[in-house]
């Protein structure tokens, strides 16, 4: 898979537009080759050279999107600081599903991480409507677990029976964040320890009907959100071991600058499979802005709302 999520969601608004046409040339040509009823006689010259200029004309506008999803992205908005990466397969050459948003919005910085299943063209579609949607509304939708539900409609008019999205959707709010999970590995609170906020059950992705729950965690200025595709998790050594978060990835983790962190954890993981990852990851790292003096203190709940926390 591969990472759109940095384009479609943070600028580059020329390249998301050859990305998005680029995929909707090739799906449409797709579609035409599906047709069951060929030609009976081969195409004709011009046709052949006509075939030929877009197969050169879509390989550059492979080639300039996948420059632009590939750039390191970091910044701070709504006095919360991130930085992301995308660390591509070795045989990755065109966009996929892998994915990611950061947007502000009246209720707090938003952003999304997902994982579209399958590694194909397809797959690259159905990203950049889950981002599309997300961003269209994350800032009109006050609750998180509606926000959830609406895209879980809006993919499930284009999922086939097989297809899904797993999903996390953050709201950083002062000394917490807000999480919604939909079949998504566990974010990691980076602190004194390296802790899974995962919820206490499993939920289904995005387009299997999910029953989303809003969960709340403590979360300091002096601690961090690290959000990922399961690129991380699954990345294997040469023993079929396992990538494992340990004290060398917390170390990593709480580098000062946020692109320094994400640089030495990437030369962990390239460390541990000594040789070309097998899958994409995308890396989402968020800190509240240091400063900001917040309290640390656990998140109060409303009525029927679970804190994520355990005493």
């Amino acid at each position: 898979m591969s990472f759109i999520g940095a384009l479609l969601g943070y600028g580059s608004g020329f390249a998301t537009g050859l990305g998005c046409g680029y995929l909707a040339a090739l799906r449409s040509r797709s579609t035409r080759r599906a047709d069951p009823a060929p030609p009976l006689e081969p195409p004709a010259a011009h046709e052949a050279q006509e075939h030929d200029t877009q197969e050169a004309a879509l390989g550059a506008v492979a080639q300039a999107t996948q420059q632009a999803l590939l750039r390191p992205m970091s910044g701070e908005l709504g006095d919360v600081g991130f930085a992301a990466r995308y660390l591509p397969a070795a045989a990755n050459v065109l966009v996929g599903g892998d994915l990611f948003n950061v947007t502000l919005t009246p209720y707090g910085l938003r952003v999304l991480v997902g994982d579209v299943r399958g590694h194909d063209l397809e797959a690259a579609r159905l990203a950049a409507i889950t981002i599309g949607c997300f961003r269209d509304h994350a800032a009109t939708t006050p609750d998180l677990v509606a926000l959830t539900g609406i895209l879980n409609a809006g993919l499930a008019a284009e999922l086939d029976a097989e297809g899904f999205v797993t999903a996390v959707l953050a709201e950083f709010a002062p000394g917490e964040v807000r999480l919604v999970n939909c079949g998504h590995p566990a974010p990691l609170r980076v602190g004194d320890l390296l802790e899974p906020l995962a919820p206490d059950e499993p939920g289904l992705p995005l387009g299997l009907d999910p029953t989303p729950r809003r969960q709340r965690f403590r979360l300091a200025a002096n601690e961090r959100l690290l959000l990922y595709t399961d690129g991380l998790i699954e990345a294997l050594d040469a023993q079929g071991t396992p990538f494992p978060l340990d004290a060398r990835v917390r170390a990593a983790l709480t580098r000062p600058a946020l692109d320094d962190a994400l640089e030495e954890l990437h030369a962990l993981l390239m460390s541990h499979t000594a040789g070309p990852l097998r899958d994409d990851l995308a890396l989402l790292l968020c800190q509240p802005d240091v400063r900001t003096v917040l309290p640390s203190f656990p998140a109060l709940r409303g009525p029927g709302e679970r804190t994520g926390e355990h005493a």
